[in-house]
């Protein structure tokens, strides 16, 4: 069942967000040292999770005016069992209630369990005009920190 984190909760999702990276190593990709996204939340208010303890998580914050989802990471241990996809749907519903345009987001662009999975659950790959001031200054900080060791996209989900 998807819910808000409990402030308990956020040290323990470091451990989920590492072991989910680690599966990025089966297609080629390391992650720079101190890039883990949960890190930085210091409250629960924008992290829906799913199991107790949590087996996945969403981070969100704002960005443009949209919902946007900062990370998705499911434990390897707990994949293929619907929690991503019970998060996404989740993170789209928060949208709706909350009424913003989209949800956005941006991940590697070809690997399997990113922009094809977002695809599948209404996501569309958004052009660079089509970016919002915010959003190009998230993809520069990503590419700053290194996170860009592969090819990446901005996606969206239009709502409403």
């Amino acid at each position: 069942m998807v819910r808000w984190a409990e402030p308990v909760e956020l040290p323990g999702l470091i451990g989920v967000e590492v072991a989910a990276d680690g599966l990025f190593q089966q297609v080629g990709i390391t992650f720079p040292p101190g890039t883990t996204m949960i890190e930085e939340a210091d409250d629960t208010s924008p992290v829906l999770v799913e199991g107790d303890p949590p087996a996945g998580f969403a981070l969100m914050g704002l960005v443009d005016g949209n919902l946007h989802l900062e990370q998705l990471a499911v434990h390897p241990d707990r994949m293929r069992q619907g929690i991503g996809g019970r998060l996404i749907e989740a993170v789209l519903d928060h949208g709706r209630a909350s009424g913003v345009p989209a949800v956005t987001l941006t991940t590697f662009r070809d690997v399997p369990w990113n922009a094809p999975w977002y695809e599948r659950h209404g996501f569309q790959v958004w052009p660079e005009a089509s970016w919002g001031p915010e959003l190009r200054e998230l993809v520069k900080r990503e590419r700053d920190l290194g996170i860009e060791v592969a090819p990446r996209v901005a996606m969206g989900a239009t709502l409403g």
